[in-house]
């Protein structure tokens, strides 16, 4: 099972899917745990998770922590898939808490009453291309699975 889950090639996909969602997933996580970037920090963030969407705190804290970790696990290559997962769980809780009514669309006009679900479509072909591939080239499960 431990083989199966760090198993990867020397190969650039996985090195640049990897790097391109967890840099991407990295400042939400910074602004949730932290309060980098703008964000509201620990307390902040379980604050309006539980006030605007009813989520409850040990939910929450699941979402902090895939979010910030995940995306480190992501740039370092440490446990790609399990990362990936991890990243791809609090999307779709995402979508389906926040934006499935606002459609498939981004909020480009600012007519939506919020964002649409185009952009989590493309962090799960990320995530799927990953559970394929992944870490790949310079990833920590490479060297571990030597």
């Amino acid at each position: 099972m431990w083989k199966k889950l760090i198993a990867t090639d020397d190969g650039w996909t996985g090195l640049v899917l990897r790097l391109t969602l967890g840099i991407v997933i990295f400042p939400h996580g910074a602004q949730k745990l932290l309060g980098w970037f703008g964000g509201g920090g620990f307390g902040g963030t379980l604050d309006a998770f539980s006030q605007y969407w009813g989520i409850p705190a040990f939910l929450t804290v699941l979402v902090i922590l895939a979010e910030f970790f995940g995306a480190l696990g992501l740039i370092t290559g440490f446990l790609t898939r399990l990362s990936a997962t991890a990243v791809a769980c609090v999307m779709l809780g995402a979508v389906y808490l926040v934006h499935w009514p606002n459609g498939f669309f981004m909020n480009w006009a600012g007519n939506q009453g919020g964002e649409g679900f185009e952009y989590h479509l493309l962090v799960f072909g990320i995530v799927l291309a990953l559970w394929v591939t992944g870490g790949g080239r310079y990833s920590v499960d490479r060297s571990l699975s030597r």
